[in-house]
């Protein structure tokens, strides 16, 4: 969803040459001989055309590294690669022909197919940062009737969905049409937008869901003990909202922080992130008693981001400087069974610290713990101007401007270096951290973009 194909087809609209597209599944049959002959064909066609392009969409179906997995001595996908690798830098030059191809997987890619002469330059399309984001809902945008300018609505959208691709964004400017069309209004307002938001990260919202008094308030103080650790430690990301209203398969409640564009990562953010995820479980404890399933989603981030502390940043002093990636193919480890053991006391000391300070901080702040799951069960949705009303305003100010800041529409008049100072959690995998969504009370893991 990040627009590969949609470069090629800029790249063909602006060639002024004729341009020829193939999918990689186009090439694969089950007879044998055909692929071979499709490439031969297809090379022949954009010779007898030159100057022109050729873009192969998908190449990974027939550009895996040979030798994985054949079913036999004559393996048709090895002979489609074999042809193409020869039409495209072999005895026979091919000048005047550019070839352009597309994959999601360049990792399993055949060697010899991205060497220099053949595939010589690779291009990787990340997902969009904060400006690039703006400059995708300036063409989305132009196609819907909103209330107010593009200027109006760009920025605090574009600060609203960290980690989205263009598919993404693309998704919630239609969906934003569909909600404000389903209560017939004439244009689409920012209200629109956010529950859009909500539908694409969380899942569609169930507001006749059979659920219990007890359960329901359960999820309330679950939610509010996230929201009120999260809001009183410094490196934790900003909040954004809070809500019990069920969405998607599984979730019952969610809170929902805004990360900033950050490439770095702390110890103490790490620590703080720990805590703040752990808020729902003390919450649980403390306030009700009893605790239930509903942190299972929580431990499952807080253990990512403990063991990649320990085993992968190199962040332990028992453990030392040294980073192991984990293979989850394979279960052979790359260290000893006694140091197994270390990193395992690593994380389990280092989870206990970081639960018993979140303990503390909701001992300490019962009172607003429990005001703010009385709000959430009476309105079940609370955004950012009533946590101000209930919880204060925020302890840590920020040099820098923030994502929650352009959101809130404040400018800066100079906006220092958006990757320096000090910066919130990435979106990685490897950490665990909840990239813009701490999904709580999920019985199935779910994909969060």
């Amino acid at each position: 969803g990040t627009g590969k194909t949609l470069l090629a087809k800029a790249t063909a609209g602006e060639s002024g040459v004729p341009f020829l597209s193939i999918s990689g599944s186009d090439f694969m049959e089950m007879f044998v001989g055909v692929g071979p002959a499709r490439v031969r064909d297809l090379f022949a066609k954009a010779r007898s055309q030159s100057p022109s392009i050729i873009f192969i969409d998908e190449i990974d179906a027939i550009g895996r590294q040979r030798g994985r997995g054949g079913m036999g001595g004559n393996d048709e996908r090895e002979n489609t690669l074999n042809q193409l690798l020869v039409e495209m830098d072999g005895f026979a030059t091919t000048s005047g022909v550019v070839i352009l191809a597309g994959t999601n997987r360049p990792d399993i890619l055949d060697k010899a197919l991205l060497r220099p002469g053949r595939f010589d330059r690779q291009i990787s399309l990340d997902r969009p940062d904060i400006n690039g984001r703006e400059q995708i809902f300036n063409v989305h945008l132009a196609k819907i009737k909103i209330e107010k300018e593009i200027d109006y609505y760009k920025q605090r959208l574009a600060a609203l969905t960290p980690g989205f691709a263009g598919a993404d964004i693309a998704n919630v400017c239609n969906e934003a049409a569909l909600i404000a069309a389903r209560q017939s209004k004439d244009f689409v307002q920012m209200i629109d937008f956010e529950g859009a938001i909500d539908r694409v990260i969380g899942g569609l919202e169930k507001k006749n869901k059979v659920i219990s008094k007890e359960e329901r308030r359960t999820v309330a103080y679950h939610e509010a003990g996230h929201a009120v650790v999260g809001w009183f430690l410094e490196f934790a990301e900003p909040l954004l909202k809070v809500s019990i209203v069920p969405r998607g398969t599984a979730a019952l409640g969610f809170a929902q922080y805004l990360p900033n564009e950050n490439l770095l990562m702390t110890k103490e953010q790490i620590r703080d992130m720990i805590c703040m995820t752990l808020g729902g479980r003390a919450a649980e404890e403390v306030m009700i008693g009893k605790i239930s399933t509903g942190a299972q989603n929580d431990l499952e981030k807080i253990t990512r981001m403990a063991y990649s502390q320990v085993s992968l940043y190199g962040m332990s002093e028992s453990v030392g400087l040294v980073s192991f990636r984990s293979d989850n193919e394979t279960f052979q480890k790359p260290y000893s069974d006694e140091t197994a053991q270390l990193i395992d006391q690593e994380v389990r000391g280092l989870i206990e610290a970081c639960y018993k300070t979140t303990l503390e901080m909701i001992r300490e702040r019962k009172d607003l713990v429990t005001e703010l799951a009385e709000a959430l069960l009476k309105k079940e949705v609370l955004n950012l101007d009533d946590l101000n009303e209930i919880l204060g305003e925020r302890p840590f100010a920020r040099v820098e401007i923030r994502n929650i800041d352009r959101y809130q529409g404040i400018e800066s008049d100079k906006e220092e270096d958006a990757n320096g100072g000090e910066q919130d959690a990435p979106e990685g995998e490897d950490t665990g951290a909840p990239a813009g969504l701490g999904l709580a009370f999920e019985e199935v893991d779910s994909q969060k973009p």
